[in-house]
């Protein structure tokens, strides 16, 4: 018997756990996400992130940058072989890959997945590809079955924290301390964007990413933070 004065969360009904994603493709009009390929990705990605040439693309993350190819391709054999996280590799419409991004944190037992290990070359930075690929991943996970989906990042990060609010991820709070990488100190800002939110979201990012939202310039109309703005909620009680 429940004490009947207790809150208690509301009733999940009819609700089974997803299974793990799949490893790919994931295929849009602007790019494609296939399952990372050491041997066939290392060369481009290292092309690519070649022109990050301060290395400044790296700083947040826990690894990296890498010197040569033969490093490069190293870690991304590592990688490529788990299944948790699952990396993708981002590639144009003509084949080339320009970025990497992954799921990670996969729990199918409550629902929840989350996205990260974004490195996007800036070629692919700022581009639709890049908006797309993250939608791709988006409506995978929610379309598998997932009730949630979370972004996190070094809460330092202005641009990984801006990118997560544009993409219509909600603030949840800051975890202090939450690890040590490269040295220093992270605290965690943790991100997040639920089920009864991705029919909002789909709509929003559907009219960002057609056509029509950009003009002969390839310059936008209505920005995706315009669309995804009365979206966000706050969580604080």
């Amino acid at each position: 018997m429940t004490d009947s004065s207790l809150n208690l969360g509301f009733p999940v009904t009819n609700w089974c756990p997803p299974p793990f994603p799949c490893s790919g493709p994931l295929a849009g009009s602007y790019c494609r996400l296939e399952a990372l390929n050491a041997k066939h990705h290392a060369s481009e990605l290292f092309d690519a992130f070649a022109q990050d040439a301060d290395g400044l693309d790296w700083v947040y993350l826990a690894y990296g940058p890498f010197a040569t190819p033969k490093a490069l391709q190293s870690w991304l054999e590592e990688i490529s072989t788990q299944s948790d996280p699952m990396f993708y590799a981002v590639v144009d419409p003509q084949g080339k890959a320009m970025g990497v991004a992954s799921y990670l944190r996969i729990a199918p037992a409550s629902g929840s997945i989350e996205v990260g290990h974004i490195h996007f070359s800036p070629r692919l930075q700022k581009t639709p590809a890049a908006t797309q690929a993250m939608y791709l991943m988006m409506k995978h996970a929610f379309e598998l079955g997932y009730r949630r989906y979370e972004w996190k990042c070094d809460a330092l990060n202005e641009r990984s924290r801006r990118a997560a609010r544009r993409l219509g991820f909600s603030f949840e709070g800051i975890f202090r301390q939450a690890m040590v990488y490269k040295g220093r100190n992270r605290d965690t800002a943790w991100y997040g964007t639920i089920d009864l939110e991705w029919p909002q979201l789909k709509v929003a990012f559907e009219a960002w990413l057609d056509p029509a939202n950009f003009d002969n310039n390839g310059v936008q109309r209505k920005s995706l933070s315009e669309l995804t703005a009365p979206i966000l909620v706050s969580v604080d009680p």
